[in-house]
């Protein structure tokens, strides 16, 4: 079907995520920031017309949000229920963008969703719901910037198939940004290779690169009229660090290249 979502497809990952939702396993997505795992799982959700119930998870992230709670309504106590268990009864896909920022309760909670039984126990109603054939669960998380913080255990991985991201090759990554901001291919060519510049600059030691979603939104900011060395710099520079010297540097740069 045709989609108001834009995602090109970069190694067959539609066809993966169709034979994942087929046959009700578990998926998880690998990849840095802003290198479209997020966007993807939209758009597959509306290709397969499913309900898409997202959670951003943190590290605040519980069982309890995930599953639901009782509430005080009027005079009485009400169950309400949380995203986890309405995605399980409607049949919708789940969407647990950076699981390993929540708490261990979480991965706890969704073990027996992610084999053979398909189900989720409420302790607090003492009930075992079934998931809806057409229940998926999807999770993402980001093994560069959480490598020695917060990762994922090998167990718990291997619950799910997993589709490694990582961000488009140079031509690719124009046509994201021509397709998505409307802006000219030889402006799209140097932010770019900017963006390619600032990822080999390793001695810089940034927490998190350039990711695609920035390089858009310069394009954006520079497709809209605002100044081009400007919307680089509040779009790619500033988001990155908060070190003068490494803004400077980087500004720099980008004023050379763009």
């Amino acid at each position: 079907m045709e989609s108001s979502i834009f995602y090109q497809e970069i190694n067959n990952e539609k066809e993966v995520f169709e034979h994942s939702f087929k046959n009700k396993i578990p998926l998880l997505l690998k990849g840095p920031t802003g290198s479209g795992k997020s966007r993807f799982v939209e758009y597959m959700a509306e290709q397969l017309d499913q309900k898409l119930i997202t959670v951003c998870c943190h590290e605040e992230t519980s069982a309890t949000d995930l599953i639901g709670r009782y509430i005080i309504k009027g005079a009485e106590t009400v169950w309400i229920d949380g995203p986890l268990s309405k995605a399980v009864k409607e049949g919708a896909i789940l969407y647990l963008d950076e699981v390993a920022e929540a708490r261990p309760d979480v991965i706890v909670a969704i073990h027996s969703l992610t084999d053979h039984r398909r189900e989720l126990f409420i302790d607090k109603l003492g009930e075992t719901i079934k998931a809806d054939p057409n229940f998926m669960l999807v999770a993402s998380y980001n093994p560069g910037y959480q490598k020695g913080y917060k990762e994922l255990k090998p167990s718990t991985r291997q619950r799910f198939i997993a589709l490694s991201f990582d961000y488009p090759k140079a031509d690719i990554e124009m046509m994201i940004l021509e397709k998505e901001s409307g802006i000219d291919h030889s402006n799209a060519k140097k932010i770019v290779n900017i963006g390619n510049k600032i990822r080999n600059l390793t001695e810089l030691g940034l927490a998190e690169t350039v990711s695609t979603r920035l390089l858009v939104d310069a394009s954006i900011l520079i497709k809209s009229g605002l100044a081009k060395r400007q919307s680089m710099h509040v779009a790619v520079v500033e988001p990155l660090s908060d070190d003068e010297h490494t803004t400077t540097s980087l500004k720099d740069l980008c004023d050379l290249m763009i």
